[in-house]
């Protein structure tokens, strides 16, 4: 598929998916939301893929939100679609491989909750964060509400969302948003070392650790255990599990299958 508002690079084994709308600061329009979904779902179906990266082209703008020309026509009905922004995210928060939001300047709005959606958040200390959707009378309805709140708390998260208020990435990192701040020069190679960490260990393993993880913090404490001691149990049967104590014992890097 020729895509005419993201674009699809490979990297050995990481692959981008960049928002190309610079001149319009990435803003998310519908058709950029499908044709994120049908690279996802390209990725996924893809073995030689281990790790997926968000970003937004140039080094202004990850993703400054929903496009506002579409937005001014949506009606109650259009919240209620399958297909709009939060379902996109919540087919990323479930991606079964890992996923890195690797913000390169502003994330407003669905900007900021597309990178949320993702497993780890890495930022330029150029970098923006925020919900301003108060601004407009609506409410961040992509997932703000929830993810920011697991994310930093509810108080930080009702200061963000009732004042607007933007974080800068240093910010953001202290309240457990992102995972680390860098210089812009120095982003990509951040992301990247964060990526090559994850890839180095058992694939499967990082699927039930992201299950464990996800479905574990959306139920109570004990369906939570019994789901990571499902996870242990299947990993424990696994030609993984031999290849990484073998591998470990021997002193040598280990070589999975992910089976």
């Amino acid at each position: 598929m020729t895509y005419q508002h993201i674009e699809l690079v490979r990297k050995e084994k990481l692959a981008y998916i960049i928002i190309n709308r610079p001149e319009i600061r990435n803003a998310l329009n519908q058709e950029t939301l499908d044709e994120m979904v049908h690279a996802l779902e390209s990725l996924v179906q893809n073995e030689e893929v281990g790790c997926i990266i968000f970003t937004g082209k140039g080094n202004k703008s990850f993703a400054a939100g929903a496009d506002i020309n579409q937005l001014k026509e949506k009606t109650a009905t259009d919240a209620l679609k399958q297909g709009g922004m939060q379902h996109v995210y919540d087919l990323i928060e479930s991606c079964e491989k890992p996923t890195i939001a690797m913000v390169n300047g502003y994330a407003l709005g669905g900007g900021c909750e597309l990178a949320m959606a993702c497993d780890i958040r890495v930022a330029s200390t150029n970098a923006k964060f925020g919900l301003p959707e108060l601004n407009l009378s609506i409410i961040p309805s992509a997932g703000g509400t929830q993810r920011l709140a697991r994310l930093v708390g509810k108080g930080k998260a009702l200061d963000m969302i009732l004042t607007g208020k933007l974080l800068d990435a240093n910010e953001a990192t202290q309240f457990g948003l992102v995972s680390e701040a860098v210089e812009p020069e120095r982003l990509a190679e951040t992301v990247e070392a964060y990526a090559k960490k994850i890839l180095a260990k058992g694939p499967l393993a990082v699927k039930l650790a992201k299950l464990s993880v996800h479905m574990g913090t959306e139920t109570d404490m004990k369906t939570g255990l019994m789901l990571e001691k499902l996870s242990q149990a299947v990993l424990f049967n696994s030609t993984d599990k031999s290849e990484g104590v073998e591998a470990f014992l021997e002193k040598r890097e280990a070589a999975f299958s992910g089976k």
